[in-house]
């Protein structure tokens, strides 16, 4: 149930997202229209032109982040429910191997040690591909926001050269 709800908020969220946006760019668009008609030349348009390549890749790059965020916050609501519920199903198991084990019949103490050792393999080869799935995140998400920043500071230094030259 609280896999779906928060589903459905993150979806939500890039709903609300989406539509802020393109309710910004009609009204963005409907402002540059109205400036770019008032050029008096072509030179005065090029440098409107110039002047709105700026924002809008900052805008693109915020958009970006915002997704990156909502889907970064659903995942990691995920993946957290997901441990938890898999540190409870081990739990259960172990309880039921120990369980057999206090019943088990003279004899079959190597079954139940050779139990107890997978299910203790099982668990460290989890908590490793957990700390792997996490690096992995970390270091993609740490690569997205350098991305992200080169596009911003390249777009600013090229509106800055335009606007020297």
């Amino acid at each position: 149930f609280m896999l779906g709800q928060k589903s459905f908020e993150g979806i939500e969220k890039l709903m609300l997202l989406n539509l802020q946006v393109a309710k910004t760019a009609l009204d963005e668009a409907a402002d540059t229209t109205k400036s770019l008609a008032s050029a008096k030349d072509m030179q005065e348009l090029m440098s409107m032109s110039t002047q709105l390549v700026q924002p809008s890749v900052e805008k693109m790059a915020a958009y970006g982040r915002h997704v990156h965020e909502i889907a970064t916050s659903t995942g990691s609501f995920m993946s957290k429910l997901a441990e938890t519920q898999l540190a409870e199903g081990q739990k259960k198991i172990m309880s039921v191997v120990d369980n057999a084990a206090k019943n088990a019949p003279a004899g079959t103490e190597n079954t139940v040690v050779f139990l107890k050792s997978a299910m203790a393999a099982a668990s460290n080869a989890l908590d490793t591909m957990q700390k792997a799935a996490k690096q992995a995140t970390d270091v993609a998400e740490a690569n997205f926001q350098a991305v992200t920043n080169t596009a911003v500071k390249a777009s600013q230094t090229a509106t800055k050269a335009r606007r020297a030259s």
